[in-house]
C-alpha cells in the first residue's frame, strides 16, 4: 500500500461521514450530531497512516475506534430523541 487512501477502513470511514452528513441534514438546525466524530474517523486513520511508526499507527487507529463508539452513542440519542427513525439507525450501525 502506497497511501493511506488504499486502506479499505478509510474508505469506510469516508462512506460513514457522508452517511452520518445526509442523515443530519434533516436535524434540526442547533443539532450538529456526529458530525464532528464522523471526520474523525477517517481523518484519525490518514494522520496514523503518516506517522508510520507502528506505535503512533496503533494510537491514531485507537482514537479512531473511539471516535466509532462516540457515533454509535450519538445515532443511538438521536433515534431516541426521534431525530432518527429505527431504519436509518439500522443503516448507520452497519
Amino acid at each position: 500500500m502506497n497511501s493511506y487512501r488504499d486502506l479499505e477502513v478509510w474508505e469506510q470511514g469516508i462512506a460513514l461521514t457522508e452517511q452520518i452528513y445526509e442523515i443530519a441534514k434533516s436535524f434540526p438546525k442547533a443539532e450538529k450530531f456526529g458530525r464532528r466524530a464522523a471526520v474523525s474517523v477517517p481523518a484519525n486513520i490518514a494522520e496514523g497512516w503518516g506517522r508510520r511508526p507502528t506505535k503512533d499507527y496503533v494510537r491514531f487507529l485507537r482514537m479512531a475506534r473511539g471516535s466509532l463508539t462516540e457515533i454509535e452513542t450519538q445515532i443511538i440519542l438521536a433515534n431516541r430523541l426521534g431525530f432518527l427513525n429505527e431504519t436509518a439507525l439500522q443503516n448507520t450501525r452497519e
